[in-house]
Formats: C-alpha cells, structure tokens, sequence
C-alpha cells in the first residue's frame, strides 16, 4: 500500500475514532457526571458531537468506499454486512434526532457502532471464513 492509500486509511481510521471515541467518552463520562438540572449543558455537547460525528461520517463514507474500491473488497459479505449496520446507525441516529429522550437508542447506536468497528478490522485483516 502506498503513501496515498496510506493516508486515506489514516483518515479513514481517525475519523472512526472521532465517532465511536466520541460516543465512549458520553457514554462512560459526561452522561454519568452530569445530573439532571445540567442537562442543557448535556444537549449543547452532544449538538456539538453531532455536527463533528456528521463530518466523520462523511469522511468515512468517501475513504471507506475508496478503500473497498482500491482492495476489490465489495463483494465481501463482511463488507455489505458493514454497510447495512451503517445505514442501520444511520437509521438510528436520524430517530434519535427525532426522539432524544429515548436513551436506549444511544446505546442501540453504540453497539452499532462498536460492531461497524469489528468488521472494519476483520476486513483490515483478510476475508473473514464465510466471504
């Protein structure tokens, strides 16, 4: 792998750790350290990871389909099982924009997105045994 493709797989992995570190750093210390009268100072963090997470995300989706284009990986079922827990996040994230006092949906986005994380790297590693 070259330099470039190098560099798009940096960004790629960078971005991945803005959205999912994100979501560890509310999930394990900002939601449980602030109380209930701080909960507008909760939303303004959380808008804020919402306008960085969306710029990740689209840097993931351009690097991403570079690097399934450049590594011939689109036939991979690891890959399309990958995408459709992408558009499952995604999924997720536009209905809790719509529902934010539903907070098992912040975990159901998590879990996703701890999963998208493990097939990314299986797909790093060689063809997982059923591709």
């Amino acid at each position: 792998m070259g330099t470039g493709w190098l560099a798009i797989r940096w960004l790629h992995v960078l971005a991945m750790a803005l959205f999912v570190g994100g979501q560890l750093v509310l999930v394990t210390a900002v939601v449980p350290a602030l109380r209930e009268e701080q909960r507008p100072a909760l939303r303004a963090v959380a808008r804020r990871f919402g306008w960085a997470s969306l710029a990740a995300l689209a840097v993931l989706v351009a690097t991403g389909s570079a690097l399934a284009s450049h590594e011939h990986l689109w036939d991979l079922r690891t890959l399309q099982v990958k995408l459709a827990l992408v558009v499952l996040a995604g999924a997720l994230i536009a209905w809790h924009i719509r529902r934010p006092e539903r907070h098992a949906i912040e975990g159901a986005v998590f879990l996703v997105s701890l999963a998208i994380v493990w097939l990314g790297l299986a797909l790093a590693h060689g063809p997982l045994p059923f591709d």
